[in-house]
């Protein structure tokens, strides 16, 4: 079935009861109980829907065009990794579309069966052979995935070289703002003119990965949800945010873990790019306040740059 055209070009919101009729109407049998609102809302509206069975139910409705079309390709890149999932390439799950329910404005809200885990606590990870390693070889297992996988979705597929041209222009964007410290900006601009550090091969990336979007159980990572983000890109866009939020002895357990499940891995500056993409989030902070004109998002990514010029210079 070809996906519906999307119509609407205005911000879309909906209560939880109106997600739970949409649910009922998308799987066949389900009888709503009880609703109440799911996290990680974004550009998207979501609940979670318990049955008369007990079980959980998560709707997701688009509140926007772009949005809608993101939640088009990610259907379809879930159905894609199912192959690698019931192969066990992909040691993990991820959220399998039950059913969906067309929308008045366009597009759909879509349904699936909640997975059940806990979070991902990374300040609480350690070294060794149990969580931090399976974290890596998780990642790794994305990384290895033919980049046709995202490429037939319609999503984003980016060369080294361009992808470190966006990178440059981030960071001229964030330098227009005025505050970016000077010695900061030199030292992002050194790393982004080194070209070497950008010789790396593109890969299939989650391009969002967050402890909230990683399902954790017995030392091991059970599901990965949140792949509307997803692209061929740099390996080190699903690092980043470990190296700059784990432990740094889990950190070592992680990198040790993820390069021995990669194949012909030839990235020697990988950790080091990975540190630098988590310190350019920052400027990705800056420019999502001043795009949206958020006063407070300004002062504190402000704040976070202001911070980590200090501290990268202690260490230098």
């Amino acid at each position: 079935m070809a996906p519906p055209t999307l119509q609407y070009g205005v911000h879309v919101s909906r209560t939880p009861l109106a997600l739970a009729a949409l649910s009922t109407a998308a799987v066949p049998g389900l009888d709503a109980q009880s609703v109440r609102v799911g996290d990680l809302a974004g550009d998207y509206d979501v609940a979670v829907v318990t049955g008369q069975d007990g079980q959980e139910w998560v709707v997701r409705a688009p509140r926007t065009t772009v949005a809608g079309a993101a939640l088009e390709a990610e259907i379809e890149l879930l159905d894609a990794l199912r192959l690698y999932i019931d192969t066990g390439v992909l040691p993990f799950v991820v959220p399998q579309v039950a059913g969906h329910a067309l929308l008045p404005e366009g597009g759909r809200a879509v349904v699936h069966r909640r997975i059940i885990g806990t979070t991902l606590d990374v300040e609480a990870l350690e070294p060794g052979p149990g969580l931090a390693a399976d974290l890596g070889r998780a990642i790794a297992a994305i990384h290895e995935l033919p980049t046709s996988v995202v490429e037939t979705c319609g999503l984003p597929s980016y060369t080294a070289s361009e992808y470190r041209e966006r990178r440059l222009t981030e960071v001229d964007e964030a330098a227009r703002t005025g505050r970016v410290p000077p010695t900061l900006l030199r030292r992002w601009e050194t790393a982004l003119e080194d070209v070497s550090l950008w010789k790396f091969r593109p890969v299939v990336a989650h391009g969002d990965l967050a402890p909230d979007q990683l399902l954790v159980d017995r030392q091991r990572v059970v599901a990965v949800s949140g792949w509307s983000e997803a692209r061929v890109a740099d390996p080190a866009d699903d690092l980043a945010w470990l190296i700059a939020a784990a432990p740094i002895e889990a950190v070592d357990s992680i990198m040790e873990a993820y390069q021995l499940r990669r194949t012909e891995l030839s990235d020697p500056r990988l950790a080091e790019r990975a540190m630098l993409v988590g310190e350019l989030a920052l400027a990705r902070w800056l420019l999502h306040g001043v795009r949206h004109r958020l006063p407070e998002v300004i002062e504190d990514a402000t704040s976070m740059l202001e911070d980590l010029d200090e501290a990268t210079q202690d260490q230098g």
